[in-house]
C-alpha cells in the first residue's frame, strides 16, 4: 500500500466524515427461530465456527477504484448468501491502494489492494449457511486477474 498519511488519518479519526449512501444504512438482522444459535457449521462430520478463504489476486485491474471495490464486496456478499451489515473503505493518497471491510452477520470480508503491484488480498470469513467460496467468482469477474491463489482454513474446529 502506498504512503499512509498519519496526519490525515488522525484528523479523520477526530472528525469522522459520514458518507450517506444507500449502501451505508445499517441492516437490522431479525431474530432467528433456530434452536442452535451459535451458527457453527457441521459438515462431513466436522464441526467448526466458519471457513476463512484467503484470496490473492495478481495482475488485477481497478484496484484503486473505490466504487468498483464496494460493488464487488456487495456482489460477493450476495453471491455467498451472507448478510451485509456495513462497509467501510479507506483510499490511500497518491495513487495508493484501498483497505476496508464488509462487516457481515456471518463475519466479514476484508480487502487490501496494492494497485502499483496489481495485487489484492481478500479475506472472506463466514459462518453458518453462507458459502464464502462463492465470493471468488465475483472477485475474478470484477478485477480480471491474470493469476489467482486461494487457500482455505477452517476456524474454530471442535
Amino acid at each position: 500500500m502506498a504512503r499512509l498519511n498519519l496526519v490525515a488519518a488522525n484528523k479523520e479519526a477526530r472528525a469522522p466524515r459520514v458518507r450517506a449512501t444507500a449502501r451505508s444504512v445499517p441492516v437490522i438482522v431479525p431474530p432467528s427461530n433456530d434452536d442452535h444459535k451459535d451458527h457453527f457449521i457441521n459438515r462431513n462430520g466436522l464441526v467448526y465456527a466458519g471457513s476463512h478463504v484467503i484470496i490473492d489476486l495478481w495482475e488485477a485491474k481497478g484496484l484503486d477504484d473505490r466504487d468498483r471495490i464496494e460493488t464487488a464486496l456487495i456482489d460477493a456478499v450476495q453471491a455467498a448468501g451472507a448478510t451485509l451489515l456495513h462497509i467501510h473503505l479507506h483510499k490511500f493518497e497518491d495513487g495508493g491502494g484501498i483497505s476496508g471491510v464488509a462487516v457481515l452477520a456471518e463475519s466479514h470480508i476484508s480487502v487490501h489492494t496494492w494497485p502499483e503491484k496489481g495485487y489484492a488480498a481478500f479475506d472472506v470469513f463466514m459462518c453458518g449457511d453462507a458459502e464464502p467460496r462463492k465470493a471468488l467468482d465475483v472477485f475474478k469477474k470484477a478485477f480480471e486477474p491474470g493469476r489467482v491463489v486461494v487457500g482455505e482454513h477452517k476456524r474454530g474446529v471442535l
